[in-house]
């Protein structure tokens, strides 16, 4: 065994502030690093291999830079799915007020991809965490005011629990950080795969 090294670095491979600032709250400070992976060119047999393999596009993308050497990149995607349809972030303001009339007084279960890659010898572990979300009723004039506030066209599923939606989402079942981009306990487990300790990543 070698002796004691310095703590790890944690590269987050996504833009996302809300991921970000989970793993924050959590007591870690990775560097972050967009991957710019185009996430229409990824296809799946279902949502929850769909964010998987999201996940994992963008994890490679930013292992492969030489920024990232020797690092733990984590990449993360989220889709929610609803009637077995993976829906991402709305295309335009259009298109969310038509998810919110189709999601309200439903349940859909939202998906969040993870892949943790050990750029200091290749190794892989990726897995998808799962959250239902049991959506209110908001009339057509509360969907529209939420439209119009911008939030939901950045987000999968057009809506987030940390945010102006609040109100408008009865209930989860699961894990609450997989619904806003990262899942903690998914996220220990897959360390745990490549011998890493969480708590040895605390800054």
């Amino acid at each position: 065994m070698a002796g004691m090294t310095t703590a790890r670095r944690l590269v987050l491979a996504s833009a996302s502030p809300a991921r970000l600032g989970l793993l924050r709250a959590a007591g870690l400070d990775p560097e972050v690093i967009v991957s710019g992976v185009d996430e229409d060119g990824v296809t799946a047999a279902s949502p929850a291999e769909l964010a998987r393999l999201l996940a994992v596009a963008k994890a490679e993308a930013v292992a492969a830079r030489p920024e990232a050497a020797g690092a733990l990149v984590v990449g993360c995607d989220s889709v929610l799915e609803l009637d077995g349809q993976a829906l991402g972030k709305p295309r335009d303001a259009e298109d969310a007020i038509a998810r919110w009339k189709s999601m309200r007084g439903r349940s859909g279960v939202l998906r969040t991809g993870h892949c943790l890659i050990d750029t200091a010898d290749g190794r892989q572990v990726s897995a998808t965490a799962s959250t239902t979300v049991r959506f209110g009723e908001p009339g057509d004039d509360e969907i529209a005011a939420y439209v119009a506030t911008g939030e939901p066209l950045y987000v999968a599923g057009a809506f987030t629990l940390d945010g102006r939606c609040a109100p408008f989402i009865d209930g989860i079942d699961g894990d609450h950080g997989n619904v806003i981009g990262l899942s903690l306990p998914l996220l220990r487990t897959l360390l745990a795969e490549l011998g890493v300790a969480i708590t040895d990543l605390w800054r």
